[in-house]
């Protein structure tokens, strides 16, 4: 068993988020999906991000306004956001006093799938190297 602590990694911002990547924890490929964590703090939105992995998110603490697809949806503490391949994002918190920690995981779809795109074993391997996904 491995226990995976957030504050033993060293965080890199994107913008406003500060992201907390597993690869760390010098897992290599023994997982078949890339994972971070990442916080935005109060009253702070990320930038649109859109890639070739499917996402799917929990978040940990606060609530992630997630803005996909032309709508604004609020995800609660304990809630799971799924982002499509190719689907663009923005996360907001509107809170004004509680930083949001959200745990992500990212992979490839399957090549034979409709949301595939043109995305490929290099992209994966980018995935799982540790590229941020907000």
């Amino acid at each position: 068993m491995r226990h995976l602590v957030k504050e033993s990694t060293e965080p890199y911002a994107v913008g406003v988020v500060d992201v907390f990547p597993w690869d760390k924890f010098s897992l290599g490929h023994r997982l078949p999906f890339g994972a971070q964590w990442y916080t935005l703090p109060p009253n702070a939105t990320s930038k649109q991000d859109c890639h070739p992995e499917v996402e799917l998110s929990i978040v940990v603490h606060g609530t992630a306004s997630v803005e996909a697809s032309g709508q604004i949806t609020d995800v609660g503490t304990g809630e799971v956001f799924l982002l499509d391949s190719g689907e663009a994002h923005v996360i907001h918190n509107r809170s004004g006093n509680a930083s949001l920690l959200v745990f992500t995981t990212f992979w490839m779809p399957p090549e034979d799938s409709p949301d595939s795109g043109t995305a490929g074993g290099e992209e994966a391997e980018a995935a799982m190297a540790g590229e941020t996904r907000t």
